[in-house]
């Protein structure tokens, strides 16, 4: 990883649809040069993948949560068996710490998120916390130093 394919992942993020023209008018390199960088780094598995970000406001979603879950003894393994099919689910992590599991979810709206809370609770204990607004999301991946 140089420079050059530092700064074309960066617009990459910043825009997945953006031109490689563009990308190369920013960058100083041809669009060639420039998708056939892109290339590689799909191939190493760099670049995983592109995807459409929808609002989920306007799509009926109301309420942002984190969920923070501490599995009861024997209960874990079976909720991450079935956490792939909560459609609530945006991110799902599994943690270190009091707690095993700390998830995003979205939810229409107030009774929504109380039957999730149901859904989960046979699972563990868990912590709610209502997302008011956004501070820093989906940065730009930056360089290591």
């Amino acid at each position: 990883m140089d420079d050059l394919n530092w700064r074309i992942l960066k617009c990459l993020q910043s825009n997945a649809r953006v031109s490689f023209s563009s990308i190369g008018r920013e960058i100083g390199l041809t669009p060639p040069a420039v998708a056939e960088r892109v290339k590689k780094m799909e191939d190493m598995g760099i670049i995983e993948g592109y995807r459409t970000e929808i609002s989920p406001f306007l799509v009926g979603y109301q309420l942002k949560a984190v969920i923070m879950l501490r599995a009861f003894v024997g209960k874990l393994k079976p909720f991450l068996d079935k956490v792939r099919s909560f459609d609530e689910v945006k991110n799902c992590y599994r943690i270190t710490g009091n707690e095993n599991i700390i998830m995003e979810v979205l939810l229409r709206d107030q009774e929504h998120l109380e039957k999730f809370i149901d859904e989960l609770i046979v699972y563990g204990e868990c912590r709610t916390h209502i997302i008011l607004s956004s501070v820093v999301s989906d940065t730009v991946t930056m360089k290591p130093n």
